[in-house]
C-alpha cells in the first residue's frame, strides 16, 4: 500500500503567509536603523572629535579597524548561537552589549579606549544580521524573502539618516558625551518590544501572533562548521561579502570626512547631503530586493531573478570613480547616493542566497561566516582609506575600489555557484 504523505504544520499554516511576518520585518527594520545610528555617530563627529582629540588619520583608522576585527569575529560567534538557540534570544543579547558599548563611547578619553569601545560595539553589533536574517528565514518563502530582506535592510539606510540630523542636536544641547549615553539608552527601549512581541513561527505566545503550538522542535543540531567549509556556494556567499561590504562600510565611516575636506562642510552642515545619500541607498535596498522578488512571481528562475538584478546595480555603482572630480556638492551626492543604492540592492539580494541555497539549521552559520568575511575586507579597506589619506592625502583610489567592486564580486559568486542550485542537505552531514 502506498505511504500517504502527513501534512507538516508549516504545510497547513505557512508561517510566510501569516500576517505576523510583516510585525517582524517592522521590529527588525527599526533594529538596523539603531544598528546603524549607533555604528555611524563617530563617523559624523569625527571632524569635530580629530580637533579636540587630536586624533591623526590612522588613529581613526585603527578605531575602524577594530570595530570591524570585533564584528568578524562576532558574526561567526552569533551564527552559531542563532543556529543554536534561535532569533529572539541572538537578538536580544546582542542589543544589550552594542546599547553598553554606545554608552561606553560617552566616558571614552583617549584614542585607545575610543578603539576599546569600537570593539565592544562591534561584538554587539556583529549580531544583528544573523539573527535578523533567520528570523526573515523563518517567517518568508523565497518569494518574498528578498523583499523582506530589501526591508529589514532599509532599516540601515534609516539610522544612517537620523544620525547626521539628530546628533548635531543633541550634541549642540547636550554635549558629545551625553550624546553617546542617551542613544545606548534608546536602544535598550527597542529590546523591551522585541522581547514581548516576537516569537518564533506558530509557536504563540506574542501578541501580535496567536497561532497554535507548533509541537516540532524550532531547531535540530546546527551542521558541522567542517562541512559549511567545503561547500562552493558557502565561499560565493562569503567572498562576495568580503569585496562589497567593505564599501559601504567606507561611506558610512568616512563619508563626513570626504565632504569635510571636498566640500567644506562641518557638524551642521552635514545633515542634509548625507541624508539625501542614505535616502536614495533605502530607495534602492526595498526597490533591489522588490526587482528580484517580482521576477520571480512572474516565473524566472532564481538563479536568473539574483544576477540578474546584481548585475544592473554593479553597473549602477559605477559611476561613483568620479565623485571625487566633481566640485559640485548636489552632484557629487547625487552620484554617491546610486552608488549606495546599488550597494544596498546588491546586498539584499546577496543576503538572500543562504536562505536560497541551504537548510534552515545552516543559515546561521553561513551568514556568520560571510559576516565574518565582509568584516575583514572592512579592515583591510579602513587601513588602505587611513594609509591613502595619510601618504596622499586623497580619496580618488578609495572611490575607485568602490567603483569596481560590485562587477568583480558578481564574476565570482557567477564562477562559484553557476545555478545557485539549493544544496542536498546529505552533503552537509557526516
Amino acid at each position: 500500500m502506498e505511504a500517504v504523505a502527513t501534512p507538516s504544520a508549516e504545510t497547513i499554516n505557512p508561517p510566510a503567509r501569516h500576517r505576523g511576518r510583516w510585525w517582524v520585518a517592522a521590529l527588525l527594520f527599526s533594529a538596523m536603523a539603531f544598528n546603524y545610528f549607533d555604528r555611524q555617530m563617530l563617523a559624523v563627529l569625527k571632524p569635530s572629535l580629530s580637533t579636540e582629540l587630536k586624533w591623526s588619520e590612522m588613529d581613526y583608522a585603527n578605531m575602524v579597524f577594530w570595530f570591524q576585527a570585533a564584528y568578524a569575529t562576532s558574526y561567526l560567534m552569533f551564527g552559531a548561537v542563532v543556529d543554536r538557540l534561535g532569533a529572539r534570544i541572538g537578538l536580544a543579547v546582542a542589543f544589550v552589549i552594542w546599547s553598553v558599548a554606545q554608552m561606553a563611547h560617552g566616558v571614552a578619553r583617549t584614542a585607545g579606549e575610543f578603539m576599546m569601545a569600537r570593539a565592544l560595539l562591534g561584538i554587539g553589533e556583529g549580531g544583528g544580521y544573523p539573527s535578523g536574517l533567520a528570523a526573515i528565514a523563518a517567517w518568508f518563502d523565497k518569494q518574498e524573502r528578498a523583499f523582506a530582506t530589501g526591508l529589514f535592510n532599509a532599516g540601515v539606510n534609516v539610522g544612517a539618516i537620523v544620525t547626521p540630523l539628530i546628533v548635531p542636536v543633541v550634541v549642540g544641547a547636550y554635549g558629545w558625551r551625553a550624546a553617546f549615553v542617551a542613544t545606548g539608552l534608546a536602544s535598550m527601549v527597542w529590546l523591551a518590544f522585541w522581547l514581548i512581541f516576537y516569537r518564533r513561527p506558530n509557536a504563540g505566545g506574542s501578541i501580535v501572533d496567536k497561532m497554535p503550538v507548533d509541537e516540532t522542535p524550532e531547531l535540530s543540531a546546527p551542521i558541522a562548521w567542517r562541512r559549511i567549509l567545503r561547500m562552493r556556494e558557502a565561499w560565493a556567499f562569503a567572498i562576495g561579502k568580503m569585496l562589497i561590504d567593505p564599501v559601504f562600510w567606507m561611506f558610512l565611516f568616512w563619508l563626513p570626512d570626504f565632504l569635510h575636506k571636498r566640500h567644506g562642510l562641518e557638524l551642521k552642515t552635514f545633515g542634509l547631503p548625507l541624508a539625501a545619500i542614505y535616502i536614495m541607498s533605502d530607495a534602492g535596498s526595498i526597490l533591489g530586493g522588490w526587482a528580484s522578488s517580482a521576477l520571480i512571481k512572474r516565473g524566472v528562475s532564481v538563479n536568473r531573478a539574483r544576477k540578474l538584478t546584481m548585475l544592473v546595480c554593479a553597473l549602477l555603482a559605477l559611476p561613483v570613480i568620479i565623485a571625487v572630480n566633481i566640485s559640485n556638492l548636489w552632484l557629487a551626492v547625487a552620484i554617491i547616493g546610486l552608488a549606495g543604492a546599488a550597494h544596498q540592492g546588491f546586498s539584499v539580494n546577496l543576503f538572500t542566497l543562504p536562505s536560497d541555497l541551504f537548510p534552515k539549521r545552516a543559515v546561521g552559520r553561513v551568514i556568520g561566516m560571510g559576516g565574518a568575511m565582509g568584516a575583514i575586507g572592512g579592515m583591510a579597506m579602513s587601513q588602505y582609506a587611513g594609509a591613502m589619506l595619510a601618504t596622499l592625502g586623497s580619496y580618488t583610489p578609495i572611490f575607485a575600489v568602490a567603483g569596481c567592486a560590485y562587477l568583480v564580486a558578481l564574476g565570482i559568486i557567477q564562477l562559484l555557484s553557476p545555478a545557485l542550485a539549493p544544496v542536498d542537505e546529505d552533503r552537509l552531514l557526516d
